[in-house]
């Protein structure tokens, strides 16, 4: 079986058949890339501070672990996975999370945001 190089990885089934497993969306190892690696330290904004705080605020009241933000974060849609930065994505799982466990309605924060 031939698999096209970068859509899916390999693996294989109990059986010992070798079968193609899509790539979710955070999976890039292996692909090509001219993008550089920014390695340079930098400055949190705040708001990225917050979301860090609020994660392990969570975590403590046992409302969302570290499984749980991973999986949240690789089921945002593509598009928006790819034009997310790094905070953004985690501020999607916890959204999603929270109102998957009805500890917020859908569209509330929006709602709230609004006014």
């Amino acid at each position: 079986m031939k698999l096209a190089r970068g859509s899916c990885s390999r693996r294989i089934d109990r059986e010992g058949r070798i079968g193609c497993v899509e790539r979710g969306v955070q999976d890039r190892g292996g692909l090509p890339t001219d993008e550089l690696i920014d390695r340079a330290e930098h400055t949190l904004e705040d708001w990225e501070v917050l979301t860090d705080a609020l994660a392990g605020a969570l975590a403590r009241r046992g409302l969302l672990n570290v499984d749980e933000l991973r999986r949240g974060i690789e089921s945002m849609p593509r598009d928006e996975y790819e034009q997310a930065a790094y905070y953004e994505r985690w501020l999607f799982s916890i959204e999603t999370i929270l109102t998957e466990k009805g500890v917020l309605a859908a569209g509330e924060l929006d709602r709230r945001a609004a006014g």
